[in-house]
C-alpha cells in the first residue's frame, strides 16, 4: 500500500547526506576539478574580503596628522595612494573571484538538478498501479517542483552561504586578536552567538507555520489542477461558484499562515537588529576607549568598525538563509521520501526478456483482490490460444478489467500463475512484457500534442511513413489529411479537441504501430454510438488478424465473432463457449444477450 510522506524521514543531515554525492559526481573528473576550484574561488575572496578593510584602516592612519609616525607593519612604504588602490583591489577581487566561484560551480549545481529530476520523474513511473491511484497528481507535482527548487537553493547556499560565513568569521576573528586584543573578538562571539542561537530558534517557529503554508499550497494547487481538469463537468453543473468556494478554502489557509510568516519575520528582523547593533555600540565604545587611551589609532577605531559593519551583513541575511534552508530540507525530505517508496512490483534480479512464439496467455487458476477482504478473482482459468479470439463478458465488478491489468502487471497475482507461451510474467522484464502487448482502452487519452505525435507514440523513432500507413489501416487518414494542419493538428489536454470515436482511432493506429503479437481491448467501443462503433469494430477485427486477441466487453453484439466467449460473474467463470454454444446452453449469457437486445429494441 503507498504510504503518506513522513515529512520528518528525511530531515536535517540525513537529507544533506542524501543530496551529497551530486556534489561530488562519480567518474565526472571534469566536474570534480571545478568543485575543487571554485571552493578555492570561494577561499581567496574571503580573504580578500577580510584585507579589504585592513588597507581602508592603514589608508586611514597615513591620512591622519600623526600617520607619518604610524607604524604601518608590513605595509610600510607604500603611500596613502597605494593603499586606497590596495583597498579597491581588494574589493574587487572579493567580488571578481565570488563571480568566478558562481561560474565554475553552476555546471556542477545544473547537472546535479537534471540529474535528481530525472531520477524522481523515472521513479514515480517505476511506482505501481496502486500508489498512483491513492496519490493526487497535483499534490506529487508540487513536491517535485519544490524539491528540485530546494536542492537548487541548498547547493547555493548552504556552500556559498554558511560555509564562507563561517570561513569569514574565523578570519575575522584572527585579525581580532592579531590588531586588537581578545577583548574585541569576545564580545564579538557573544554577539554572534546570541544572535545565532535567537534566529535559529525564531526560524524554527517559522518553519512549523512554513509548513502549513506547504500543505495549504499544495491543496490549493491540486484543487485548481482538479477543477480544471474536470473543466466540462463545473459547466454541466454550473458550479464555477461553487469550485471558486473550494478553492477559497484552501487559499484562505495559505493566506492566514503567510499573514503569521509577515508577522514572525518582522520580530525575526528586529530582534536580530537589537543584537547587532548593541554588540556593535560596545564594540565601538571599546576602539573610543582605546583612541582616547592612545592604545589605538583613528585607523583602527575606523575598521574595527568597518569589521562589524562587514559582519553584519551575512549576518543579517543568516535568518533567511537559515530559515530557505530549513524549508529547503522539508521539501527535499518530502522529494526524498517520494524516491524512497519502493516500486509495489519489481523485476526479480537478472530477469530475462519474454520471448514470444506463439502468443499463448495463459490465467492458471490465479487468485487476485486489491484490498485484504474484498477479493476479485476466484481460481480464474483462462487459456487464449495463438491467434485466437477470446472475448471476456460479465456484468460490472465481476473483473473483467482486472485481467487487463494483470496482464500488463500493473499487479501481481496471488496465487496461481499468469503464463505467456509458458512464460511467467513474474519472472521476466516488465518492459519486454509490455512491450509485445498492445491495449486499446475504453477511453483513449492522448498526450498534448498533435495527431503525427500520439500515433508515432507507438513505436520510438517511427517515420512518417510508417505513422501514415498506421493511420490509414485504423481507417482515420483521411480525417486527419482533412484539417488544416494534417498531422501537425494540435489534440488539446488529454485530445479533448477529438470526438471520442476519432480518439479511438488514433488509440488504434497507434497500437497498430507498435505492432504487438498480444492485444488487449478494453471495452474499446463501449462509449461510441452504434455507427461510429460499427466502423471501429471494423478496424479492430482487422487489427487482430493473426494476433492473440483478448476483447472485454459489456455490449456482446461486438464479441459475436469471438473464438470462444467466456462469461465471469463474481471472479468466477460460470460459462465458456462460442457465441452460438452459449445461446444454446441458455444460461447466464444467454440471459444477458436477450437483455440488451430488449434495451436494444426498446431504444
Amino acid at each position: 500500500m503507498a504510504q503518506e510522506f513522513d515529512e520528518e524521514a528525511y530531515s536535517g543531515w540525513k537529507t544533506i547526506k542524501r543530496v551529497s554525492p551530486y556534489l561530488w559526481p562519480k567518474n565526472r573528473i571534469g566536474l570534480r576539478v571545478r568543485v575543487v576550484l571554485a571552493m578555492a574561488a570561494l577561499v581567496v575572496a574571503k580573504v580578500a574580503t577580510v584585507l579589504t578593510p585592513f588597507f581602508y584602516m592603514k589608508a586611514v592612519d597615513m591620512l591622519a596628522p600623526e600617520g607619518a609616525a604610524n607604524d604601518a607593519g608590513w605595509l610600510v612604504g607604500i603611500s596613502t595612494v597605494g593603499l586606497v588602490i590596495g583597498y579597491g583591489l581588494m574589493r574587487l577581487a572579493g567580488v571578481g573571484f565570488n563571480q568566478l566561484r558562481d561560474a565554475l560551480f553552476a555546471r556542477v549545481a545544473q547537472r546535479a538538478l537534471r540529474v535528481l529530476a530525472r531520477e524522481t520523474f523515472e521513479h514515480i513511473h517505476a511506482l505501481s498501479l496502486r500508489y498512483h491511484l491513492q496519490r493526487k497528481t497535483g499534490g506529487l507535482s508540487r513536491i517535485i517542483e519544490r524539491g528540485v527548487k530546494g536542492v537548487e537553493f541548498l547547493l547555493r547556499f548552504m556552500l556559498f552561504s554558511i560555509g564562507p560565513l563561517i570561513l569569514e568569521l574565523f578570519l575575522v576573528g584572527i585579525v581580532l586578536v592579531t590588531v586588537f586584543d581578545i577583548r574585541y573578538l569576545g564580545v564579538v562571539s557573544v554577539t554572534i552567538f546570541l544572535y545565532v542561537v535567537f534566529t535559529f530558534k525564531v526560524t524554527e517557529w517559522r518553519v512549523a507555520i512554513r509548513r502549513q503554508q506547504n500543505k495549504a499550497d499544495t491543496d490549493a494547487n491540486q484543487n485548481a489542477i482538479d477543477s480544471l481538469l474536470n473543466f466540462e463537468t463545473v459547466k454541466y453543473f454550473s458550479a464555477e461558484k461553487r469550485e471558486a468556494a473550494r478553492y477559497d478554502v484552501s487559499m484562505r489557509s495559505y493566506e492566514a499562515a503567510a499573514i503569521k510568516t509577515n508577522y514572525t519575520l518582522g520580530f525575526l528582523n528586529f530582534g536580530q537588529s537589537a543584537l547587532i547593533t548593541t554588540g556593535l555600540v560596545i564594540v565601538m565604545i571599546m576602539a573610543a576607549i582605546g583612541v582616547q587611551d592612545g592604545t589605538l589609532t583613528v585607523g583602527e577605531f575606523v575598521g574595527v568598525n568597518t569589521y562589524m559593519i562587514q559582519l553584519v551583513m551575512p549576518l543579517n541575511f543568516l535568518g533567511t538563509v537559515y530559515r530557505e534552508i530549513r524549508q529547503a530540507l522539508v521539501d527535499m525530505g518530502e522529494m526524498f521520501s517520494l524516491l524512497g517508496q519502493p516500486p509495489e512490483i519489481q523485476d526479480k534480479p537478472g530477469a530475462p526478456d519474454l520471448k514470444v512464439s506463439g502468443g499463448e496467455v495463459w490465467f492458471k487458476a490465479v487468485d487476485f483482490s486489491y484490498e485484504e477482504n474484498r477479493q476479485i478473482l476466484h481460481g480464474l482459468d483462462l487459456r487464449i490460444k495463438p491467434g485466437e479470439t477470446v472475448a471476456v463478458v460479465g456484468p460490472s465488478g465481476s473483473g473483467k478489467s482486472t485481467i487487463g491489468r494483470l496482464l500488463f502487471r500493473f499487479y501481481d497475482i496471488e496465487t496461481g500463475a499468469l503464463l505467456i507461451d509458458g512464460q511467467d510474467v513474474r519472472d521476466i522484464t516488465q518492459s519486454s512484457l509490455r512491450a509485445q502487448i498492445g491495449v486499446v482502452p475504453q477511453d483513449t487519452v492522448l498526450f498534448n500534442d498533435t495527431v503525427g505525435y500520439n500515433i508515432a507514440y507507438g513505436k520510438e523513432g517511427a517515420s512518417q511513413a510508417e505513422v501514415i500507413k498506421a493511420a490509414k489501416a485504423a481507417q482515420i487518414h483521411e480525417f486527419i489529411t482533412s484539417l488544416p494542419e494534417g498531422y501537425d493538428t494540435p489534440v488539446g489536454e488529454r485530445g479533448l479537441k477529438l470526438s471520442g470515436g476519432e480518439k479511438q482511432r488514433v488509440g488504434i493506429a497507434r497500437t497498430l504501430l507498435k505492432n504487438p503479437p498480444i492485444l488487449l481491448l478494453d471495452e474499446a467501443t463501449s462509449a461510441l454510438d452504434s455507427e461510429t462503433e460499427q466502423g471501429i469494430l471494423e478496424s479492430l477485427r482487422a487489427m487482430g488478424q493473426g494476433r492473440s486477441v483478448i476483447t472485454i466487453a459489456h455490449r456482446l453484439s461486438t464479441v459475436v465473432d469471438a473464438d470462444k466467449i467466456v462469461v465471469l460473474e463474481k471472479g468466477h467463470v460460470v460459462e465458456q463457449g462460442t457465441h452460438a454454444d452459449l445461446l444454446e446452453k441458455d444460461g447466464r449469457y444467454a440471459a444477458m444477450w436477450q437483455r440488451q437486445r430488449s434495451d436494444m429494441a426498446e431504444a
